[in-house]
């Protein structure tokens, strides 16, 4: 099995990410926790619903409130993907 380390830079080759993008995002969907419409959102990120290097947008209509929790499980997937795909 291949290593996360190993991994890291495969998905550092995704697309860019806009900050103009997420802005957008934030201010048409409040954060969960806060309700607020910038700032930080604790417990929470900001998810692709398409991911990026799967053809997705980077657009705010392909953007979703994701918990933290999620996100690492979402995450460990896609790793153990992306191992398997190099085996």
């Amino acid at each position: 099995m291949i290593s996360h380390v190993l991994l890291f830079p495969l998905l550092a080759q995704s697309p860019h990410r806009s900050a103009a993008v997420r802005r957008e995002f934030q201010r048409s969907h409040p954060c969960p926790s806060t309700g607020l419409t910038h700032g930080a959102c604790p417990g929470y990120i900001r998810d692709h619903i398409v991911a990026l290097d799967c053809g997705g947008s980077d657009s705010s209509k392909n953007l979703q409130w994701q918990t933290v929790a999620d996100a690492k499980k979402k995450d460990r997937t896609k790793l153990v993907k992306l191992a398997k795909a190099q085996e």
